[in-house]
């Protein structure tokens, strides 16, 4: 199968870690949900990368399952500042070298604190983002403390 070699899986590769591409057709604002349906999976299983910062700018990723949300008020609490909150758009592909939509943990142009939601190391299979939109590739989410510097949250609030 034919997948685009974007930063993301140069850094997989380089770690020799096994992953299973999926390519789809990219729906502006279709999100988790247009991801999951295109693939056959769960929501839950699809994994957002969110770039969030604290009230004194400092940038951090947020892994969070498709189907909840980050709690920002738990999250600043968590890191013990007044406030964190997503990023726009143009700051988030500056700070990661990609567009939103196809943001991936992996291979991001800014080195940052990674803070994922605990509940996703119970699953056996997710599905992020490779660094482009419409592709997303299935890890062990166990696979994620090998490559990235994690931490562990409690951040996720039900989705409107």
């Amino acid at each position: 199968m034919d997948y685009p070699i974007t930063p993301a899986i140069r850094v997989l590769r380089e770690k020799k870690v096994g992953f299973d591409p999926h390519v789809f057709e990219y729906v502006e604002k279709g999100g988790t949900r247009h991801s999951a349906q295109a693939l056959g999976v769960p929501e839950h299983a699809v994994v957002k990368t969110l770039i969030f910062e604290t009230n004194e700018k400092k940038p951090l990723i947020v892994l969070m399952h498709g189907d909840f949300q980050v709690s920002a008020k738990n999250l600043a609490r968590y890191l013990n500042v007044k406030t964190a909150a997503p990023v726009a758009p143009e700051k988030a592909s500056k700070l990661t070298g990609y567009l939103v939509g196809g943001t991936s943990p992996f291979g991001a142009r800014t080195k940052m604190p990674v803070m994922a939601e605990k509940t996703i190391f119970d699953l056996s299979r997710i599905y992020i983002n490779g660094g482009k939109r419409g592709f997303l590739v299935a890890i062990d989410p166990k696979i994620l403390r090998d490559v990235l510097p994690i931490e562990e949250v409690e951040v996720k609030q039900n989705a409107d």
